[in-house]
């Protein structure tokens, strides 16, 4: 829902009659949504990470039925509306659970699990949305849509054992928002996750334009480049859940960053040739990628009794992070796209020295790993979740 819109503007604009300007706007509306995520998220942690999910997902069913039921332009962009909602309400509300529930130790590899919902999404589920309108139309996902989110929402309530009752403190999203606000390592990992999407968008607005300016293609190229991108995305998770837990948060954080930073320096020499162009996009997402979903289950220990919000609170800096890299990016690559890629390796940088006051606390670990309190480094260094044979 949230990444089909992008390849089928064309199909959306056509079917509600409406110019792709609107379709713009629309999507403008929905990104604007972002700033209520905390707000929804807090939810999780004053009512339980559970009825979080749930109401995150009775949203997503709610956007897609109604364009189900009434498919116009006002409908559309309520749906768009209450789709993203959903996805802010249930994101922070599974990773909390997650964190809850997971040992930190081995927390990267179930998150990257999850996070397998955002390449597939590009490498099926686009491509069957594709095959749906092609056979019923404009407005057939949506249904669609609607259905499974129905049945997963089902899943959910029957499946997924509830969350313990939430503590009587954290009964105000002013009160958990004040926490997260005034934790200096929190402040930390938000400022980290700014500059990792910012450094990562001053390349990723301009690589098709960089494509289309060196080789003078277009859809070919650039079709191949968005399978690409969608692989490397797949490749970043499985690496995370592969490798982090290993090597540790913070150094998988750092190796994907400063790797991530070459790959983006070496674009222009890559880029002698379609397919050298190719691959070093596909470095560049999988470095990426990996260094993103690194840093989820880093933030989800970083102030576990707000956990929900603080990933909320983590989201809308990503998200700012995208909007910088936007902004800068066409200005940087009218002198080329090496200043791109030297933007890009500057913000890795700051990220990585953000990185180092992201501090983690006492942690009691379970039995099965080791008894009694480990005391978290000063900064989370290989030494902070290294006990995978403890």
């Amino acid at each position: 829902m949230v990444r089909m819109v992008y390849p089928f503007l064309a199909a959306f604009s056509r079917g509600l009659g409406v110019e792709l300007w609107m379709i713009s706007l629309a999507l403008t509306i929905r990104s604007a949504t972002g700033a209520l995520g905390p707000f929804l998220a807090s939810i999780a942690d004053s009512r339980g990470r559970k009825p979080g999910m749930l109401v995150g997902m009775l949203l997503f069913v709610s956007g897609a039925a109604l364009m189900s039921i009434w498919p116009t332009y006002p409908a559309f962009v309520i749906a768009l509306v209450l789709t993203i909602l959903g996805n802010y309400l249930f994101i922070p509300s599974m990773q909390a659970y997650l964190g809850d529930r997971v040992p930190y130790q081995r927390r990267a590899l179930v998150l990257a699990l999850t996070e397998y919902g955002w390449s597939l999404s590009s490498i099926i589920g686009v491509p069957l949305i594709g095959f749906l309108i092609a056979r019923w139309g404009w407005a057939a996902p949506f249904p669609f849509l609607a259905l499974i989110g129905l049945l997963a929402m089902g899943a959910l309530a029957w499946l997924v054992p509830a969350d313990t009752s939430p503590d009587s403190k954290r009964l105000g999203f002013w009160i958990n928002l004040r926490d997260v606000l005034t934790h200096t390592p929190a402040l930390a990992g938000l400022a980290m996750g700014f500059f990792v999407v910012a450094g990562n968008e001053v390349v990723n607005l301009v690589f098709g334009v960089w494509m289309e300016d060196t080789f003078a293609v277009k859809i070919a190229a650039l079709g191949a480049a968005s399978a690409v991108i969608g692989f490397s995305e797949l490749s970043g998770e499985s690496l995370v859940g592969l490798l982090t837990d290993r090597l540790g948060k913070s150094r998988a954080i750092t190796t994907g960053l400063l790797l991530n930073g070459l790959s983006a320096l070496l674009l222009p020499v890559l880029g002698s040739s379609v397919p050298g162009a190719l691959f070093g996009l596909f470095l560049f997402y999988l470095t990426f990628e990996f260094a993103l979903v690194s840093t989820i289950p880093l933030m989800t220990e970083v102030l576990p009794s707000t956990r929900a919000t603080l990933m909320a609170v983590y989201g809308s800096s990503v998200s700012l992070g995208r909007a910088a890299g936007d902004l800068l990016a066409p200005a940087l690559y009218g002198h080329g796209i090496l200043l791109n890629g030297s933007v890009a390796l500057t913000f890795n940088i700051l990220a990585i020295l953000a990185l180092h006051y992201v501090r983690l606390p006492e942690v009691k670990v379970p039995e099965n790993l080791g008894a009694g309190l480990i005391k978290r480094p000063e900064t989370p260094t290989i030494a902070e979740d290294e006990p995978q044979g403890r």
